[in-house]
């Protein structure tokens, strides 16, 4: 691994190739159907690579190799980009979820879109007002922007102990995923039943009411997927 206070998108590739495996990255084109090259490299092993990198880069240096891995399209260095940026105190902030909220109309799969998610998670958290970007998406003619929308703001659905804001940001996500049940996408419904699966868990009465509402509207495995934890 090349490690140095200069690493580069080309030391950061040499780095993923070096634990390439052909024969995984043949089942991982298969397995994921996006059409781009795979190195076969773990999660794990990637999360520890961007790790290091990260401890010999500043934040600007970690943004602009997040910039150069994502650009490379291939499978490992978009994770990797997004690993390198996936931490809760991140100052200054701006340029990363810019770079974060810039990949989201590139996205084509559910791996990569949902690793950058969890790196815009953070910043969401971070700067709240971000929501205002976030809720732009929900119209988008791209499905995977839309879907994003949901997938990133996780946290508000995890929240046990509400501040005024932070519930007014819930219904505001809630209200987006009433609109989305009218929308039959598989990956759609799934992202509704992933957000009210997981805030069930905080607030059931809630996800009851929304599923009195909308339920109907929901395909049966959404349905299913929210009411997995419900008693």
């Amino acid at each position: 691994m090349t490690l140095t206070p200069n690493t580069t998108a080309e030391t950061a590739l040499a780095d993923l190739r070096a634990l390439a495996d052909p024969a995984k990255a043949a089942d991982m084109l298969a397995y994921h159907k996006a059409p781009r090259e795979y190195l076969g490299v773990s999660v794990p092993q990637i999360t520890d690579l961007a790790n290091a990198w990260r401890a010999e880069l500043d934040v600007p240096g970690r943004v602009a190799l997040a910039d150069a891995l994502w650009q490379t399209d291939i499978h490992e260095a978009r994770i990797a980009a997004a690993k390198l940026l996936t931490q809760a105190r991140l100052r200054p902030d701006d340029a990363a979820w810019d770079l974060i909220a810039s990949w989201v109309p590139t996205f084509d799969a559910w791996a990569i879109a949902d690793h950058a998610c969890d790196a815009g998670q953070r910043r969401l958290v971070a700067d709240p007002s971000r929501i205002d970007t976030v809720e732009g998406w929900t119209t988008s003619d791209h499905m995977w922007t839309r879907r994003a929308a949901l997938v990133i703001t996780l946290p508000w659905a995890k929240l046990n102990f509400l501040k005024p804001e932070d519930a007014a940001i819930r219904e505001r996500i809630l209200g987006w995923a009433a609109a989305y049940t009218q929308d039959k996408d598989w990956f759609i419904q799934k992202a509704v039943g992933w957000w009210l699966r997981d805030l069930s868990k905080h607030d059931a009465d809630r996800v009851r009411q929304f599923l009195a509402d909308h339920g109907e509207a929901m395909k049966g495995f959404a349905r299913s997927e929210a009411v997995k934890y419900l008693k």
